[in-house]
Formats: structure tokens, sequence, C-alpha cells
């Protein structure tokens, strides 16, 4: 099973597309807050043995969460590996789904990164206890093993920083 949500589809469509061609049967879960925000849906339908789609708001798909349909398919049958790609808090939940059901599931984190080379820490997340870099050593991960709390405030430390440029770009652009 691969979940997406937002732009995270992106990420998961060629990781989707070369599970299907390696023969595997594939269902593929992506959402978005609302159907104007969701991407590459034919695209995703084409790479994956089943699509489902979610909206947050229900304008289309099934209303609601895609961590609901990925509990749905665990349900369903036998599920050997989950991938999951998109907001930090939806990987979360998603793991917290399918480590109830004893399923693998990799992540793809992307916190900021400066350097690439992990010189800069920047991208510094603790997975199994141990420190890792999502530029050099990931940015796929087992989601059992990240420390998704510590994440969260990591991301979370530049959050002024980013509001402050913005506003000063939204001011520049007279926006």
């Amino acid at each position: 099973v691969c979940v997406g949500g937002g732009t995270g589809v992106a990420v998961l469509h060629p990781i989707t597309r070369a599970l299907k061609e390696a023969g595997n049967h594939v269902i593929c879960i992506i959402g978005a807050r609302t159907k104007d925000l969701l991407i590459l849906e034919d695209q995703m339908k084409a790479a994956s043995t089943d699509l489902r789609v979610c909206t947050d708001d229900g304008s289309y798909g099934h209303h609601g969460f895609v961590t609901e349909v990925v509990k749905e398919v665990l349900e369903e049958g036998d599920v050997k590996l989950a991938v999951a790609i998109g907001p930090v808090p939806m990987m979360k939940a998603a793991v917290n789904i399918t480590k109830a059901y004893d399923v693998k599931t990799l992540v793809s984190l992307n916190p900021i990164m400066i350097d690439g080379t992990g010189m800069c820490g920047g991208c510094r997340v603790t997975v199994g206890g141990k420190t890792r870099f999502a530029c050099v050593d990931g940015p796929e991960f087992d989601g059992h093993e990240v420390n998704f709390d510590e994440l969260i405030m990591r991301l979370q430390a530049y959050l002024e920083d980013e509001k402050e440029s913005y506003e000063h770009y939204c001011t520049i652009r007279g926006t």
C-alpha cells in the first residue's frame, strides 16, 4: 500500500510505479485538503493496481484522511509493505496504524536541508535511537523507528522565521 498526502504524491509516484512494474499488487491511497489541491491522480491511477482518493473536506473521493482508508485496506487483506509520503503528521498517523498490523512501513523525510552533506545538521532525525541525517542517510527510513515527536519539534524551530520571510516577500510583491 502506497500512501501520499499533498505534494508527497509527487515523491510517491515513481516508487509506486516501480513497485507495480516489479509485479506487485499496489493499492495507492492519495489525498489532499480539497479536490483543487489533489495532484497526479491520472498518473497514480496508471502506476497502481487500485487507486483510492481522499479529500479532507469531502469535495472528492473519500471524505476524510488517507489514514482512515489505510486502516480499511489493512483490514481487507494481506499487506506486506506500506510506503507513506506527505505531511509529517500524516506519516506519523500512518505509521501508528501500520505498526498495529505489524506491516513494515517506509517514510520519506524532508526536514530542512542546507548543505546536502550532513555537516550542517539541519536535517538531523532520530531513527532507531540513533542520529541520522536525511540528506545522506535517507530520505527514506523505517517509519516504525522514526522519532516523529522530535522531528515535529525540530520542524517548528524555524516557523517564526519562515512567517517573517513570507510576510516580507508579500510586502515586496505587494500582495
